[in-house]
């Protein structure tokens, strides 16, 4: 009765989505003394709106804590269960969680560095090989957006490239998910009004 794939499922979407929905951004920022992150530049939970706060530290802090707690939410999900399934179940919650807080009327960040934790967490050569795409084009380009939006658009072709097919289905959704709480960076890029690294 309490072991049921239904449970189970719903176990990990409730867990995931409570690990991923600690806002550590605004937890920094009014630990430090910044503010409130949420009148701050674009308003964003994220490292990137922390970074404009002009502290690096605190926006480093952000980035890994946000990853951190998508890859905890995997990781915990496959310690107690083994199962592959919840592992993904969980990560997707987490992303969830990150981006649509209860705590926060379900305003979140933009869900990259806990996509990141997730992926790293599920497949650790996919991970690294995302945030190496990640890394690149937002060096090259001096824009936060779009090295999330390549480093996301890179999962499922690194997937195939590790012949992780049982991932391709979180990895799409993940996606998807990352663009859309991208839509507003996309319509500035073909705007060109997309706000550099760094830029307030």
């Amino acid at each position: 009765m309490f072991d049921t794939p239904l449970l189970i499922a719903g176990t990990w979407v409730v867990l995931g989505y409570l690990m991923g929905s600690v806002p550590f951004g605004i937890l920094i920022t009014r630990t430090m003394g910044l503010g409130d992150l949420r009148s701050i530049g674009s308003g964003n939970i994220g490292a990137t709106n922390v970074l404009r706060t002009g502290n690096k530290a605190a926006a480093a802090a952000t980035l890994l804590l946000d990853g951190v707690k998508g890859a905890l939410a995997v990781l915990l999900a496959g310690w107690v269960t083994g199962d592959s399934g919840a592992m993904q179940i969980a990560g997707l919650a987490a992303f969830i969680g990150h981006c649509y807080p209860v705590w926060l009327r379900f305003r979140g960040g933009k869900g990259v560095a806990t996509f990141l934790g997730v992926v790293l967490a599920l497949s650790w050569p996919v991970g690294l090989a995302c945030c190496a795409m990640w890394l690149l084009a937002a060096l090259v380009t001096r824009i936060s957006s779009v090295g999330a939006l390549v480093g996301a658009a890179s999962s499922t072709v690194w997937m195939f490239a590790f012949a992780r097919w049982d991932l391709l289905l979180t990895g799409t959704l993940l996606t998807v998910l990352v663009f859309w709480r991208h839509r507003e960076n996309l319509k500035r890029l073909k705007a060109g009004t997309e706000p550099r690294i760094g830029q307030k």
